[in-house]
């Protein structure tokens, strides 16, 4: 058995995780990460979430402590997701933050400590080739999968990974918390990106670190048909949230002029597109040949293409992906690859 330090969020997920690995055996450790210092309502760094873990670390008999990573959150994190908005791009947060910090960050503090192995409540599995190498496959329950914002973990920090949830349903997870008695078992899981405020949303924080400029909205043709609060809050294929006089015609966002502040909208097809090119690509574990399933957000539906090592070419003709957002392919289940929309 291994000496294991478990990231528990406060969510179900987790507790469950930390008590499926001391049942097993495991010498186990509870440890939540202290990311975002500012007012939250939606994600997991409350100090509900911190008090929920501690008290779950309690129930099953295991140490906790808590990890301030607020600084490497905010380099790694706050400051590119600005940036990124703020130059025309689309950020995932969520996956900068596995990549930075809970995976990285994270495995480094372990080391410190003499840990053998870290453990998370993420909805993935780890798939084990052959040859021993592994690979990010999806979770037992493709409602909650989350090996999208996984996609770019690499060979060593596999091989010190355990996934325990991602071999059964979430509706088991919670049975197994009940049968347990934790008191994470009915907790509602978290929603949208953890320093967004539910009241004043996408606006309100980057308003409060950038200077919003509005933008004129036009048609396909030239004509104005509206106005954005900002140009910096649209995003390619938007079709929610824009002033378009309310016009009952379903019209989406296919171009963003930041230079003029002009934003062009048409109807579904002008926002279809033959290929994708990408950027910043890292195979999991070699080039792989043939047809793969792309999939270019959290819970979209994947979709077949070939790629080429930097143009995705799709089968059919699909929408525009916003830049800066991850795209990740599979074949079968595994995650073969993932890099970002340019």
């Amino acid at each position: 058995m291994a000496e294991v330090l478990v990231a528990m969020s406060g969510g179900v997920d987790s507790s469950v995780t930390a008590a499926l690995l001391k049942h097993q055996g495991h010498d186990v450790v509870g440890v939540t990460l202290k990311l975002w210092g500012g007012e939250s309502d939606s994600g997991c760094c409350s100090v509900s979430d911190v008090d929920d873990a501690r008290r779950v670390a309690q129930q099953l008999d295991i140490d906790h402590h808590v990890f301030n990573f607020g600084d490497d959150f905010d380099t790694h994190v706050i400051d590119p997701y600005v940036a990124a908005w703020d130059r025309g791009e689309t950020p995932n947060p969520c996956v900068e933050c596995n990549r930075h910090i809970k995976f990285d960050k994270l495995l480094d503090r372990a080391d410190v400590l003499g840990f053998d192995l870290i453990a998370t409540g993420h909805h993935a599995r780890i798939a084990e080739l052959p040859d021993g190498t592994r690979r990010v496959a999806r979770g037992a329950d493709p409602a909650k999968d989350q090996s999208y914002v996984l996609h770019m973990l690499g060979q060593e920090q596999l091989r010190r990974l355990l996934l325990p949830v991602g071999d059964i349903t979430k509706e088991q997870v919670r049975e197994l918390a009940t049968e347990l008695g934790l008191r994470t078992a009915d907790k509602p899981d978290s929603q949208d990106v953890c320093f967004i405020h539910s009241t004043g949303g996408r606006k309100a924080f980057l308003g409060d670190r950038i200077a919003l400029r509005p933008a004129k909205i036009v048609d396909t043709e030239g004509t104005e048909v509206g106005q954005a609060e900002a140009v910096q809050l649209v995003t390619i294929g938007q079709r929610k949230g824009l002033d378009l006089g309310g016009s009952p015609e379903r019209r989406f966002v296919v171009d963003i002029d930041r230079e003029n502040d002009v934003v062009t909208v048409g109807p579904l097809e002008a926002t279809l597109t033959d290929t994708l090119v990408l950027r910043d690509f890292q195979w999991a574990d070699g080039p792989v040949d043939g047809p793969v399933t792309v999939q270019t957000s959290a819970h979209g539906d994947p979709q077949a293409a070939t790629f080429d090592g930097q143009t995705v070419t799709w089968a059919t003709p699909y929408r525009r992906i916003a830049a800066g957002q991850s795209v990740v392919m599979y074949v079968g289940d595994d995650v073969v690859g993932g890099g970002t929309a340019a």
